[in-house]
Parts: structure tokens; C-alpha cells; sequence
């Protein structure tokens, strides 16, 4: 009954949808790289927290500049084709990294692949959206963040105790499992692109996703509902940024040379909490619109950074792990069937693009900010900030619940 219980929310989803899933577990579950680039430039390159988080902010403007062309592209060349020539660009330049004689610019290696994993992310997003519809989108969405971490909770403490003695491997073992993904990809997944009747059949009775024609811009400012939550939406990733910037500097301030170690027990410990825990969340929230779940999620943030102000053991960061979690599975489930639930067929690629730009420019610029915060005021402040701007963040998202009632109310009277 359990088990039932457990998968329930994933039956009977289109097969496509079952062989991404699997990819995504390869590829999470080499994941070895990227998590860890704050250590890396901190603690193996000699970066000053400030160093790092401007460093950081680079890539995520890099990554954000990928994720314009990958949408422009996909909308005109094909998800799978574009999906496959950007992520398979990422792993090669991930294995040139291995090589020692190239390690003074590791660095910009890397920023470089984030370049072409943001190119991969509209392609990715398009082809889910393609493949499914209102009914099965939120449960889809769901299982495919399920994938990505049941391979994540094992890639980060494996790469947590191979990073002081094999750091080579891991670029290795990140690039091939990219590759091993994006096999199964071209093997099993067919193209999704729509075309011609397909735009008119699909987007037909649905106002939000029917097609459009003109620009990805005149196309967004007819949804000022979807900029107002991706505007919010940058508090939220701004916060949440800190798991990967604030909480490995804080990790490693406290325990030292075990922090690396340590830092990927608390992301196995994420990993896992996502796994058990994702399916009876997205049970009990599959009844409500996703914007609902996304205010919960934000005050789950609030509980789970905010409390790092006042700890300093392992099993309580374990707590707080757990509480930030739930938020990010409440957010991460929902956020992307917001925005597909309101994307016109014919804009999917530059849409998903483009709002997840404006929402992750906190991811972007979160960083460098909190680089030059923890510089003035100390690592453990940080966490004070995360707690207010996750109640704010909240009560936006509350107040866009509100309008928009309001709003639907007023056009079913007129």
C-alpha cells in the first residue's frame, strides 16, 4: 500500500518521460563538479570569498547567456538535436579539466561548460513541455527532479571524499556520465518540436499556451502575471543560491579540514530527503495550483537557513538541510509547470529562456552580494538575511495568489 502510495503520482506518464528519468539519473549521479566550485575556488585556487563569489557571479552570467541561445535555437532547430550538441560540448571541455598541465585555467574551463549546460537547460524544459500536457505536466515535472536526485545522493559524497586526492576523476566521471545520458536520449527519445498543426491543435482551448505571433517579448508582456512571479522568483533563488556559496563556506569555517567531507554528507543528506520525500509531497499538493506550494516552499527557506544562524553540529545541520529540502522540492516541482501552464506552443524554448533568467538572477548575482556581506558582516549574518528575504519572498507570492483570484473573479462576472 505504501509502495502504491509512493509511486502512485508517476504512473501512466508518457514512455518518453521514463527514459529522460533514467538519463537524468545518469547524469545527476556524476554531478561531481559543479557543487563543489566554491571549495574549489576557495580552498584549492586561493580565492577570497569575495574572488569567489565574483567568480561565480561570471559563470551564472555565462550560464545565462547559454540558456538565451539554447532557447532562441531550440524553438527553430529541435529540442533533441540542440540538447545533445550543447550538453555533449559541456563534458568534453569537463575532460579537458583533468589534464594537469591545463590547471591554471580550470577556472574559465569551467565557466565555459556552465556556458553550454545553460545552452542545454531550454531544450531540456521544451521537450517535458512538449510531451505533456495540464493533466500529466505537474506529476512529469516531479519525477524528473526525482531522477536528478536519486543520482545526486550518491555523486556529491563521493565526490566529498575523493576531492582532496583524485580531483582529476572527477571531471572524468562528470563528462562520461553526461555522455552516457545523452545516449540514452538519442536512442529512445524522439524529436518533440511542434509543428504547424500541432501548434494549432495543442495550443487550441488553452489561453495561456496558445501560439503566438511576434516576438518572445510582446509574447511575455501579454502575461504580466508570469513577470511578476519571475520577478519574485529572484529573492527565492537568491537564498537558495546560498546552499552551494554560503553553506560550504560556513561548513568549512566550522569543521575545518573535514568540511569538503562533510559538505557532501549534508548534500547526500538533500539528495536522499529529496528522494523519500518528493512523491508524498507532490500527493499532497497535486489538488492545489502550483503557485500555492511555491509560498510554502519559501517559508520552508526561512526554517531551514535561517536556523544556521544557531548551529554549529553536524546532526542539527542535518536538520536544517532536511527544512530547507522540503522548499526546494515545493519549489522545484512546481515552478516549471507555472511557467508551462503560461507559455504559448510556439515560444517554449525562448520562454522557458527567459524566465528562468529573470528568476535566477539571483543565482547570478546572490553570490557576489553575499561575497561582499560576509566580508562586512561575518558568514553567520548571512543566514539572518536568508530568513527575512524568504518571509518577504513569501508574502509576495501570497499577494500574487490574491490578485490573481481577484482578477479571475472579475472576468467570470463580467
Amino acid at each position: 500500500m505504501q509502495v502504491k502510495k509512493f509511486l502512485g503520482p508517476y504512473k501512466d506518464l508518457p514512455g518518453s518521460i521514463y527514459i529522460i528519468f533514467f538519463a537524468r539519473i545518469v547524469n545527476s549521479m556524476g554531478n561531481f563538479v559543479m557543487p563543489f566550485l566554491t571549495i574549489f575556488l576557495t580552498d584549492h585556487e586561493g580565492y577570497t570569498k569575495l574572488e569567489a563569489g565574483k567568480f561565480v557571479m561570471i559563470a551564472a552570467m555565462f550560464y545565462a547567456l547559454g540558456t538565451i541561445i539554447g532557447g532562441k535555437v531550440c524553438d527553430h532547430a529541435g529540442r533533441k538535436k540542440m540538447l545533445i550538441i550543447f550538453q555533449g560540448l559541456s563534458a568534453s571541455i569537463l575532460l579537458l579539466c583533468a589534464f594537469k598541465s591545463l590547471n591554471k585555467i580550470i577556472p574559465y574551463l569551467l565557466i565555459l561548460a556552465g556556458f553550454f549546460v545553460g545552452a542545454a537547460g531550454p531544450p531540456q524544459t521544451a521537450m517535458v513541455t512538449d510531451l505533456t500536457d495540464r493533466e500529466n505536466r505537474k506529476p512529469s515535472f516531479s519525477f524528473l527532479y526525482l531522477g536528478n536526485n536519486i543520482g545526486f545522493a550518491l555523486g556529491p559524497m563521493i565526490a566529498g571524499f575523493l576531492y582532496r586526492r583524485h580531483l582529476p576523476f572527477l571531471f572524468v566521471a562528470d563528462a562520461l556520465t553526461t555522455i552516457a545520458s545523452l545516449i540514452l536520449v538519442w536512442l529512445y527519445v524522439k524529436e518533440t518540436l511542434p509543428h504547424g498543426s500541432d501548434i494549432k491543435r495543442d495550443g487550441k482551448g488553452m489561453d495561456y499556451e496558445r501560439a503566438e505571433v511576434g516576438s518572445v517579448f510582446s509574447a511575455i508582456l501579454k502575461r504580466p502575471r508570469l513577470v511578476t512571479f519571475s520577478l519574485i522568483m529572484i529573492i527565492y533563488s537568491l537564498v537558495y543560491a546560498q546552499y552551494t556559496f554560503s553553506l560550504p563556506i560556513q561548513i568549512n569555517e566550522i569543521f575545518k579540514y573535514d568540511g569538503p567531507k562533510i559538505f557532501g554528507i549534508l548534500m547526500t543528506v538533500n539528495a536522499l530527503t529529496v528522494v523519500f520525500i518528493t512523491p508524498f509531497i507532490t500527493n499532497a499538493t497535486l489538488k492545489y495550483e502550483p503557485i500555492f506550494p511555491i509560498l510554502l516552499g519559501g517559508i520552508q527557506y526561512a526554517i531551514g537557513f535561517g536556523m544556521i544562524y544557531f548551529i554549529d553540529t553536524i546532526p542539527l545541520f542535518m536538520i536544517s538541510t532536511v527544512a530547507w529540502t522540503a522548499g526546494e522540492i515545493l519549489n522545484s516541482t512546481n515552478t516549471g509547470v507555472y511557467i508551462a501552464n503560461n507559455t504559448p506552443i510556439s515560444h517554449r524554448g525562448r520562454f522557458s529562456a527567459l524566465l528562468y533568467i529573470i528568476s535566477g538572477t539571483g543565482y547570478a548575482f546572490g553570490p557576489y552580494v553575499t561575497g561582499w556581506f560576509i566580508d562586512v558582516y561575518g558568514i553567520k549574518n548571512v543566514w539572518i538575511m536568508c530568513f527575512l528575504l524568504s518571509i518577504l519572498s513569501s508574502s509576495l507570492i501570497g499577494g500574487l495568489i490574491i490578485s490573481s483570484k481577484r482578477a479571475e473573479g472579475h472576468k467570470k462576472s463580467a
